[in-house]
């Protein structure tokens, strides 16, 4: 089997952890193929020396027959290791070394479980939808794609801006507040969250369109299916709004428009067969913690 290694940096911590993780791909004879600037890093800063059978910038550096996209780190570090993918079909597999771990959600415990269960291809792989933006009339980064969200937010501290929703061509509402989020069933469990959207489960097919802090108290969240388009027009004062797609942010001219459509690929990610979405929910969320549930 051949794996591609992905990562940024790990906590001090969990470098035992990392240097296990190598020595059980060794032990296994699984050839890794380990991401540059994850690789001068390992070498550098943690004092390990793997080994690989190559390096890798994107997924066009990879043999075709790499079977998983092993990401360490924590939900953030998954959301790059999408970057790098892009429109690849190969599965991530995401190992936590951070917080708090949603897609994230295998933790340094379970690693060599975890291996061996993929080794033996008994895992399950879930299809999650991709949010595709569209910036009418300007010419910005080319990956426009979101696993988690679709952010617009003001740029200063004090003025809100005022977003124009359309839902397939259809007036919505006008949103004057902070910033809107859209985000897919699995951004659901993130930035929407923080500002009182609905939880949906992975396999949902929907968006969430959910405000922040917005001006009237009557506005909240609206869930519309994710074959329709969402178009939005901002206004505000100065020249700028801030659009971020997942963990890049642009700023961008008031003149412009952005369009919202569901990709025409899925991203899948690995999980192991004990974990599920709702035991997910229960204990990342803490869900059941109060002793008299």
């Amino acid at each position: 089997m051949k794996i591609a290694l992905y990562g940024l940096t790990v906590h001090p911590d969990f470098i035992d952890e990392l240097a296990g993780l190598l020595k059980l791909l060794k032990e296994r004879k699984i050839k890794n193929y380990i991401y540059r600037p994850f690789l001068e890093y390992i070498q550098q800063d943690c004092g390990l020396q793997p080994e690989v059978a190559g390096v890798f910038e994107s997924t066009d550096d990879l043999p075709e027959d790499v079977s998983f996209i092993f990401s360490l780190g924590g939900d953030g570090t998954l959301l790059k290791s999408f970057l790098v993918a892009q429109k690849s079909s190969i599965p991530l597999v995401g190992i936590n070394s951070g917080r708090l771990g949603f897609l994230s959600d295998i933790s340094r415990d379970e690693i060599e479980k975890a291996l061996d269960n993929i080794l033996a291809g008994n895992i399950i792989i879930d299809e999650r939808t991709v949010l595709e933006l569209e910036i009418v009339n300007e010419d910005h980064s080319e990956f426009h794609y979101a696993l988690n969200e679709i952010t617009v937010t003001k740029l200063d501290s004090s003025s809100m801006i005022s977003i124009h929703t359309y839902v397939n061509d259809e007036f919505l509402n006008t949103y004057w507040a902070d910033g809107l989020i859209v985000s897919t069933p699995t951004g659901s469990t993130a930035y929407s969250l923080s500002v009182g959207g609905p939880i949906l489960t992975p396999d949902s097919q929907n968006f969430v369109i959910s405000p922040i802090a917005p001006h009237h108290l009557t506005v909240r969240p609206i869930v519309v299916p994710d074959h329709h388009s969402i178009t939005l027009r901002v206004e505000g004062r100065g020249l700028h709004f801030l659009t971020s797609v997942d963990s890049q942010s642009e700023a961008i001219y008031f003149s412009v428009l952005l369009k919202i459509r569901k990709a025409s690929f899925n991203v899948k990610t690995i999980r192991l067969k004990d974990h599920s979405f709702f035991s997910t929910l229960r204990n990342k969320l803490m869900w059941g913690a109060d002793k008299r549930n």
